[in-house]
């Protein structure tokens, strides 16, 4: 009796993994306020669509919030999904594998640009990287010196900027968003600003301290920073194109380098700030919380993801139909992180 005990216990222990779902029968997701509207659309048609299936229940928090809630571990208080405007990151691969988190799924969906946007009244802004950086670093160079930021207004910056207070509105560390926008426009404007001399460390402080005075970041989704906006119409603030695309009667799109945002100057890569959409599957989970399979494959159909469908139409830039058919079968052939 004692050994068919034991048996029993250890058997317990091996199958934990797959018994916890039997209570859950409801994907949770969590991530990214930049994929939040997609999924959620996604998650409602996926609903509609499956019948059997309860509709997924769809969060924010930011990507690297929604990675943290990701990598916890396994079981039925772990969600199953996280979005994300970034690829997942190496520390975060390991906080997962340490927590028992080794299946995970990578999947790219489409590509999204950032964008900056100031109210519908205010003045046009045709930016380059070096404007952006000049305006919301702490400590700016002149005359070969570095000194604290003097900036007041945007034309005091450059001429051909609207004579406008300067107030930005930045996503916080939470946000993929917020590393795209320092790789992709703040570390390229401070190269361009002609930085004296000085040692590694001493730049990458240069280029990533924010003056405090006129910068606000926003640690919740794009509805709070047109709030802010709305509060401040003179505020330029950071969105993603699809949540932009989905205010244009609030909001004014700024050109970068002379390139106008939108779906077809992000596709063809004539845009310079944009980036790749993903959401990580966590894949013990497959096969015990119902729909998390279907859902994905749902996901990445012609209809949903694919050039003319239901996310296009939202704001996504599609994939090419060969990169989106390669993920595909990437997910269907249990290809983790790493190996495909």
């Amino acid at each position: 009796m004692k050994k068919i005990m034991l048996s029993t216990a250890a058997l317990a222990v091996v199958f934990a993994g797959h018994a916890y779902a039997q209570s859950r029968d409801t994907i949770q997701i969590a991530g990214s306020s930049t994929v939040l509207p997609f999924a959620s659309i996604v998650a409602e048609e996926f609903g509609n669509a499956f019948p059997d299936f309860k509709a997924p229940v769809v969060g924010s928090g930011g990507t690297g919030g929604g990675l943290k809630q990701f990598c916890e571990g396994v079981g039925e208080n772990t969600i199953d999904i996280a979005n994300a405007s970034r690829a997942i990151k190496e520390d975060e691969i390991k906080t997962c594998t340490d927590n028992g988190v080794k299946d995970i799924r990578e999947v790219r969906f489409g590509y999204d640009g950032i964008v900056f946007a100031t109210s519908a009244s205010q003045g046009d802004f045709a930016l380059q990287p070096v404007h952006v950086f000049k305006a919301v670093a702490a400590e700016v160079p002149v005359d070969g010196k570095m000194v604290a930021n003097p900036y007041k207004t945007w034309d005091q910056i450059d001429a051909s900027l609207p004579k406008q207070e300067i107030n930005v509105a930045i996503p916080g560390s939470n946000h993929g968003t917020r590393e795209v926008f320092q790789e992709k426009v703040i570390n390229a404007g401070c190269k361009e600003a002609g930085l004296p001399e000085m040692d590694k460390e001493a730049m990458k402080k240069a280029c990533e301290t924010f003056r405090q005075d006129v910068v606000v970041e926003i640690a919740g989704d794009y509805t709070e920073t047109l709030a802010r906006l709305q509060a401040n119409p003179a505020t330029v603030g950071v969105f993603g194109l699809s949540f932009y695309d989905q205010n244009k009667d609030k909001l004014k799109v700024a050109t970068v380098n002379g390139v106008t945002p939108s779906l077809e100057t992000v596709a063809s890569g004539d845009y310079p700030v944009s980036r790749p959409l993903f959401f990580y599957v966590k894949g013990e989970h497959i096969g015990t919380i119902p729909g998390l399979a279907e859902y994905t494959e749902f996901f990445l159909s012609d209809g949903i993801s694919g050039n003319g469908g239901t996310l296009e139409t939202a704001g996504l830039i599609p994939q090419p139909d060969a990169d989106r058919a390669a993920v595909l079968e990437a997910f269907k052939e249990g290809k983790t992180v790493g190996t495909n």
